[in-house]
């Protein structure tokens, strides 16, 4: 097993794409984080979308099925949607008994950060630890690598305000439902400066029963002060505390109007950033409102937030 980290988890995904030296297409789900898919662009590897389970809220993976053909694909990349932990290996299992060449992904960047590496048919499971992650360290990011895989990490050129000019970009292609025309440049940070494995494990391990302890308290403030019928199960709600509305545009009005904050992820990029339509995905963003409960909110916060929606739906 390798473990390898980098300044962001996106520059370990770039550096396993472009390590491969296979330009077959990827199957990503429709609602992954939009870095995900413009890393795929940057490395020149074509990718296709498929639509989520309205049950499971992860891709579909009886579409997947279908769709993953031996020899076809590539690889696929899984994501756990909203950071709910559970992992499909009976799925993993048959891929790989069906196509041994098909590489596997499992993307936990929105999972609490595993230390040890998990018994798994994927070949890679990565981790991040920047910004609004379960675990916030402002940066960083590692992976659990087969020991079969080649890895040589990426030295790519980086400007932010190159990121800064993207994020624009996507956003907008995003809020209009519009296809995103990319054009590349330095965008993405693969150099920046990494402390040992065993003193990035010492700090994870700290941010993450710190950051727990206060998500529990702020979890349950939204779970016993909103009604149950709104709120995603118990599974889904240890990145964000979410919701599903019928009104979510005139709730997060309420909700910025009232000076507190919340979110709306993830969108459906099909039709974005790859041709195609994926209705489940879209339904599904178009209802949820992310609450939040991590360092940059507290308790009392949360009550406020609270109050602003019941009000609302009164």
């Amino acid at each position: 097993m390798q473990i390898v980290q980098a300044a962001r988890a996106s520059a370990i995904l770039y550096s396993l794409l472009s390590s491969r030296g296979d330009v077959r297409p990827w199957l990503l789900p429709a609602n992954i984080c939009p870095v995900v898919p413009l890393v795929f662009r940057k490395a020149g590897v074509p990718f296709d979308f498929a639509d989520i389970s309205p049950s499971s809220l992860h891709m579909d993976l009886d579409l997947a099925d279908e769709r993953l053909q031996p020899g076809l694909f590539g690889g696929l990349l899984y994501a756990h949607s909203y950071g709910e932990p559970s992992t499909p290996e009976a799925f993993f299992q048959r891929l790989k008994a069906r196509d041994p060449r098909l590489f596997i992904i499992d993307d936990r960047c929105l999972c609490s950060p595993d230390l040890d590496p998990l018994d798994t048919y994927a070949d890679v499971a990565l981790y991040s630890t920047g910004y609004a992650k379960q675990v916030d360290l402002g940066g960083g990011g590692y992976a659990f690598v087969k020991s079969s895989v080649r890895y040589v990490a990426a030295s790519l050129a980086f400007e932010p305000a190159r990121y800064e000019e993207l994020e624009v970009s996507y956003k907008l292609a995003i809020r209009e439902r519009r296809p995103l025309v990319y054009h590349d440049s330095a965008w993405l940070q693969t150099v920046g400066p990494l402390s040992a494995w065993s003193a990035y494990q010492a700090r994870v391990a700290t941010a993450r029963e710190l950051a727990s302890g206060l998500r529990e308290r702020i979890v349950s403030i939204y779970t016993q002060a909103l009604p149950a019928e709104i709120q995603l199960p118990a599974a889904y709600q240890c990145w964000r505390f979410n919701l599903r509305v019928p009104n979510r545009a005139e709730l997060l009005e309420a909700i910025f109007a009232a000076g507190q904050f919340a979110s709306a992820h993830y969108a459906s990029l099909a039709g974005i950033m790859a041709p195609g339509d994926c209705p489940n995905a879209e339904g599904l963003a178009s209802q949820v409102v992310n609450l939040f409960c991590d360092r940059y909110f507290t308790p009392e916060r949360a009550e406020r937030v609270s109050a602003v929606i019941l009000a609302h739906m009164r």
